[in-house]
């Protein structure tokens, strides 16, 4: 009982980090996609123009040189102010960020039924189950030459990242300025009508009635 309350625990943790990309994609808050954006295509740009080894390097060094200067700042002031308010990092070292059996088990699972039709697809392709399948899989790896031979795998993943990022806030932004020209244009209608409805040819033409 109490694995299947972890496991239905995870899964929701696994619901709510998908949903948190898709808030993150959606720039639904701002100032973390921007993060997330500028911070996956520093690290995208990095690797395409140094090694692995050197953004990896370069990565942990930042992150140790701003939590070093945190610390002894805290530290510092703690210090000055006399007050006993303990590690600045508490809160994040307490934590428990350890991953269970479970939730591997199931991401393995859910990795092996996408591996297994991944798989079966491909059989059926390059045995040509489907002639017509076979040959579209054909023309698509023919323009992938061509493709690779101008663009590299990082340049590609550059390019997907700012597409999926761009591409939902260009979305949000056409679709604020199409209900801003819908509005608009009922507005004027409206106008148009109570304009015409109050002109003396309508007034007149009332009158008779």
């Amino acid at each position: 009982l109490l694995g299947r309350v972890r496991v239905k625990s995870e899964v929701s943790c696994l619901c709510d980090l998908s949903a948190t990309q898709v808030r993150l994609v959606n720039w639904r808050e701002p100032k973390k996609s921007a993060a997330a954006f500028g911070v996956s295509l520093l690290v995208l740009v990095s690797v395409a123009t140094l090694s692995v080894i050197s953004v990896v390097s370069y990565l942990l060094l930042a992150v140790l040189c701003i939590t070093i200067t945190f610390r002894v700042y805290k530290s510092v002031i703690q210090a000055v102010q006399k007050s006993d308010q303990g590690h600045p990092f508490r809160s994040l070292l307490d934590r428990d960020i350890s991953v269970s059996p479970e939730s591997i088990r199931l991401l393995v699972d859910r990795s092996l039924v996408l591996l297994n039709r991944f798989t079966d697809q491909m059989r059926k392709l390059l045995l040509v189950e489907d002639m017509f399948d076979s040959l579209k899989l054909a023309g698509v790896m023919w323009m992938m030459t061509y493709v690779g031979a101008i663009f590299n795998g990082v340049s590609i993943l550059i390019l997907a990242d700012i597409v999926f990022f761009s591409t939902p806030l260009i979305y949000q932004k056409k679709k604020v300025r199409q209900n801003e020209t819908n509005i608009n244009s009922v507005f004027k209608r409206t106008s148009a009508f109570f304009l015409s409805a109050s002109s003396p040819k309508a007034c007149t033409h009332t009158h008779i009635y």
